[in-house]
């Protein structure tokens, strides 16, 4: 389950088990080489009927179906139907197929939530400095073969290469910084605090926790997650984005290298592997992606943990004496990863007095923000038509539209160009929606209470944006923000020392910092007698 083909990989390690041989080479002809013998036939079909639950009919041995394990693995699945089946997975650089991979489905969860399950008091076991070192080897590894994982990163999200480096190098250092961090003692200090008793808290891990992230930084959110999650003596069942599996796997394998089998795993699959994920028997749901997958997922949590990070649409506030590099820094940041940044800025709010000179001065950054040479493409069809229909939705007066320059040979990827909208109602799609996608809105204000009620209009509250060079101007509008990170004169900085969570809309809980630490551990007390009576 943590290897681009899945099932043939389940397959194979149930030949090797059976015939007790070695792997076969892809395409091995397993009848001519004498592996599958008639005896070797029986014990295989009943291996599979315990394995899959399925059967072998006349009809099928008729077929010749079982002289590769790749025969063999695709037999399988068609028996178990659509939810093994293969997808096709894209580059969102061409729109051409680039692999397929196999999804998750009841069987995959399940074993991995009980491989998961049986690894986890070992690692919970583990004392806090010799799991710090295994992080320790573990980021190691990944900087060590970080360009198979940059071109990993690349190949699904169609990332910039400095993009996806500077990705790959936070992960590493995120996991650092968890090796240390677990091993600072953040628990209330023992103590006498009641007659004739001696009180300390111990911190334990939840168990197994279900970890669910998104397409657009499917390394970087994987880390936020698994990093506080595995220091803390947990281990994680990890489902990547349907369209961006790449790096999952990598960690899965080298996690098993470094961590030891089954601390962390990897499901590729889809919304449905999802759900199977958070129905299963985990003990905490860390979920990193939409609002309406948030939901679902609370309600089928039930009193388990749930930890959601479901977006932002985040508001930048602009007044008249913004520094000179302001609109360059909001185009940059909006433009990053195609903008599809939770945290990004994506409604620019002025005063009025200075509201055309801040459009202008972001149409004219943008001009110079081109789509294929400084950010990537939008990661999949369903994100670039959601795109196009605000877009095409939206009652604008006002539009600047960058210049398009996909590299030769990907005219055909999902591309969409940097936008500036502007003279849009205050109900426009683009507004109370998070296009995610490189794109601004700007809106007027009359003055800073009004500025700041457009700023909290919107559902969600991850993130915002101030700028002004009067430094009680600016950390007074700060603090009337309803966000849960808020930048001054500056956006999208991030360290693994700084937390990062939303409110409302945004979803609950903490990524990063030593708060996140307890995210996935849970308190108890212990209170001694101690002398007579």
């Amino acid at each position: 389950m943590n290897t681009p083909s899945g099932m043939t990989s389940r397959v194979t390690d149930l030949l090797c088990t059976v015939l007790q041989i070695e792997p076969p080479p892809p395409g091995a002809d397993l009848i001519e080489s004498g592996l599958l013998d008639s005896i070797g036939f029986m014990n295989l079909f009943m291996a599979m009927e315990k394995e899959f639950g399925i059967g072998v009919t006349a009809a099928d041995l008729s077929q010749d179906r079982f002289r590769t394990v790749e025969r063999i693995a695709a037999f399988v699945a068609g028996k178990l139907g659509p939810a093994v089946a293969e997808t096709v997975l894209t580059d969102p650089r061409t729109g051409h197929e680039r692999r397929r991979i196999a999804l998750g489905g009841e069987p995959e969860v399940a074993a991995a939530v009980a491989e998961s399950r049986a690894a986890a008091p070992a690692w919970a076991a583990l004392a806090p400095r010799v799991r710090a070192r295994r992080l320790l080897r573990l980021a190691d590894l990944i900087e060590e073969r970080s360009a198979e994982y940059v071109a990993a990163e690349r190949a699904g999200t169609g990332k910039p290469a400095a993009e996806a480096a500077g990705e790959v190098e936070n992960c590493a250092d995120l996991l650092r910084f968890y090796a240390g961090a677990v091993r600072a003692d953040v628990a209330p200090a023992g103590g006498h605090y009641l007659p004739g008793r001696e009180s300390w808290v111990r911190w334990e891990p939840l168990g197994v926790i279900g970890v669910i992230v998104p397409w657009n930084y499917p390394l970087m959110m994987a880390a936020w997650r698994i990093g506080p999650a595995l220091a803390t003596g947990n281990t994680v069942v990890l489902k990547p984005a349907l369209t961006t599996p790449d790096t999952a796997l990598l960690l899965a394998r080298d996690a098993a290298a470094t961590l030891g089998p089954g601390v962390l795993l990897a499901v590729p699959g889809d919304r449905d592997t999802g759900r199977l994920l958070v129905d299963s028997d985990v003990d905490a749901v860390a979920f990193t992606g939409s609002e309406a997958g948030g939901r679902d997922i609370v309600t089928r949590a039930g009193l388990r943990r749930v930890s959601l990070e479901l977006g932002g649409n985040c508001p930048a506030l602009v007044l008249p004496d913004a520094p000179p590099d302001t609109f360059e820094a909001l185009v940059r940041a909006a433009t990053y990863n195609a903008g599809q940044s939770c945290a990004a800025p994506a409604r620019v709010i002025t005063l009025r007095e200075n509201y055309l000179e801040t459009v202008e001065g972001l149409a004219k950054a943008m001009a110079d923000r081109r789509a294929g040479v400084h950010f990537g493409p939008l990661n999949n069809a369903d994100q670039a038509a959601r795109h196009d229909r605000i877009i095409g939705q939206s009652a604008a007066g006002i539009e600047h539209i960058a210049p398009l320059a996909p590299p030769p040979g990907e005219e055909g990827g999902h591309w969409r160009p940097g936008r500036i909208l502007a003279d849009l109602p205050p109900d426009d799609p683009a507004v109370l929606e998070e296009v995610f996608a490189p794109v601004l809105t700007v809106q007027a204000a009359d003055d800073h209470d009004e500025a700041l009620a457009l700023a909290n209009s919107v559902p969600q509250a991850l993130a915002a944006s101030v700028w002004g060079t009067r430094t009680d101007t600016a950390l007074e509008l700060a603090g009337g923000l309803n966000a849960g990170e808020v930048w001054v004169n500056c956006c999208l900085e991030q360290t693994a020392e700084l937390p990062h969570g939303g409110r409302g809309g945004s979803g609950h809980g903490t990524d990063m910092s030593v708060l996140a630490l307890t995210e996935y551990q849970r308190p108890k007390t212990v209170t001694v007698r101690v002398g007579r009576g």
